[in-house]
């Protein structure tokens, strides 16, 4: 069977697509992302990728077609952290995203956001899936929940196209296609009366926050990698650990600490610098992503590290989100999902 190819929107440091890589396999054919510190990363870690950049700009029919198509669009238009505009917010780029899933037809899609997208812009995203052929199924998993030291709430979606005549994946590698969808080829939008929301805005039942049994943190889904799970105590969005605090001495937040010091196999680096400043390879270490991932990219500055790793996801719940959504939709399916 041919290498599932995988193209990744938003791409980040790119935790959602070792997610995808770790459950299905498969090889990146491109990224897309125009912040420069990320594009800095990718530029990195996949020498041999080419990065798309601005996604709202690309014309998606001359594009590569992929069989997975993943990305953590952007969450300030639905975070509790900002205005909370959904789909007024300029950066509010789904509509971007659908006519990249209209042109691609890819077999799979994967999106993580802030869990507080299932209360604003998320109606619509179900309904543009709906109108091109995609059913889909949804989950709320923590990283807490995978063993990491801090709640980071975050909502996955996986898309699965039931239109399989039209499915872009399957075209020859090189060919180009005029962009279309599945309406112009006779086919019914995938189950759109269970999809859609009804005229009261209300979101479809079954679709539970997943539960994994490891940890319950108060639910407070938009927290930095680094701030206090508590919000009691130092208060919501303090750091981990006080400025100058002997890195050794967790206090309360000690069992935490051992419990994903035990998952990753390494313990926890220093979490402030020199100049008792939070250190980019403990929020590193916090996200589960390898030691220097971001950390050891050349010429990246601290701003943009944190930046990036303020911006991303843990692997393992991502991975943790998708075998179950996975699960739900093909229980009996193998790991290689190559056509």
């Amino acid at each position: 069977m041919s290498s599932l190819r995988i193209g990744s929107l938003c791409t980040g440091y790119g935790g959602l697509d070792m997610a995808v890589q770790a459950v299905l396999g498969g090889t990146l054919a491109w990224v897309s992302d125009v912040d420069p510190g990320a594009s800095r990363i990718l530029a990195h870690r996949h020498p041999g990728v080419a990065n798309l950049g601005d996604l709202t700009a690309v014309d998606w029919a001359g594009i590569e077609p992929v069989d997975v198509l993943c990305g953590g669009y952007p969450c300030q238009p639905f975070s509790t952290a900002g205005k909370r505009k959904g789909t007024a917010d300029e950066r509010h780029i789904w509509p971007s995203i659908a006519d990249a899933l209209r042109v691609l037809r890819p077999r799979y899609a994967v999106f993580e956001n802030v869990a507080n997208h299932l209360r604003l812009g998320f109606a619509d995203v179900l309904a543009d899936l709906a109108r091109l052929g995609f059913d889909a199924e949804w989950c709320c998993v923590r990283a807490s929940e995978v063993g990491a030291p801090h709640p980071r709430n975050r909502l996955f979606l996986l898309a699965t196209a039931a239109d399989a005549a039209d499915l872009g994946h399957q075209r020859a590698r090189g060919a180009r296609r005029r962009g279309h969808g599945p309406a112009d080829h006779g086919h019914a939008p995938a189950d759109a009366e269970r999809l859609v929301p009804g005229h009261d805005g209300e979101l479809p039942a079954g679709r539970d926050p997943v539960r994994l049994g490891v940890r319950h943190d108060p639910p407070r889904c938009d927290t930095a990698p680094a701030a206090d799970p508590d919000p009691r105590g130092r208060g919501a969005g303090q750091p981990l650990v006080r400025p100058g605090q002997p890195d050794a001495d967790w206090g309360r937040f000690a069992p935490a600490i051992r419990r994903w010091e035990a998952v990753l196999g390494r313990p926890a680096p220093g979490a402030t610098d020199a100049r008792r400043r939070l250190n980019p390879q403990f929020v590193e270490w916090l996200m589960g992503l390898p030691a220097g991932h971001v950390t050891d990219v050349p010429g990246l500055t601290r701003t943009q590290q944190l930046k990036a790793l303020g911006n991303g996801v843990v692997p393992a719940q991502a991975e943790a989100a998708l075998r179950v959504l996975l699960d739900r939709i093909e229980p009996d399916a193998t790991p290689s999902l190559a056509a």
